[in-house]
């Protein structure tokens, strides 16, 4: 496992991409199940358990949606379990190291150096998210950015849907 996290922060890194982790079905899944875990965590700092526990298991059926119909669009559904398995792992080796700034902004305790650093991780996450779609559908940066940003727009959204103000 210790290479997949690996190979999962090279991916943040831009040094590998979603084609060199193994074609795993069994692999995507359990980082669908790393990935609840760790979003689980996060929401859990601002919402009740079983309020967080639906936002977690959403966003990781939002992550395997969009996954599956960019996939099937561009008529690569082979690549379906390396991308997959890229996009829940990076979100939630990102959203890991995202934990202590969101546990920092809900106490007050050093809130705009932490509002500062999460902010920067949401673009981090952006730029991640259009390498990986770049690589899985081999297309431009601009048009995986644009589609990176839309589909954060869309599960933001959603979130937001769930867990009105």
């Amino acid at each position: 496992m210790f290479e997949i996290i690996k190979l999962l922060f090279d991916i943040c890194l831009f040094k590998q991409g979603p084609q060199d982790l193994p074609p795993s079905v069994w692999l995507w899944r359990v980082l669908v199940v790393v990935d609840v875990v760790v979003s689980f965590l996060m929401v859990s700092i601002r919402t009740g358990l079983v309020e967080s526990l639906l936002q977690a298991i959403i966003s990781a059926l939002l992550i395997v949606g969009f996954s599956r119909l960019i996939l099937y669009v561009a008529r690569k559904p082979e690549r379906f379990a390396q991308t997959t398995a890229a996009l829940l792992g990076t979100d939630a080796l990102i959203s890991f190291f995202a934990l202590p700034g969101m546990a920092s902004m809900m106490i007050g305790r050093g809130a705009v150096l932490a509002f500062i650093i999460t902010i920067a991780l949401m673009i981090w996450h952006w730029a991640v998210t259009g390498h990986i779609i770049r690589n899985a559908l081999g297309q431009t940066w601009v048009f995986s950015l644009g589609l990176a940003f839309l589909y954060i727009l869309v599960s933001y959204q959603v979130m937001a849907l769930l867990n009105p103000p």
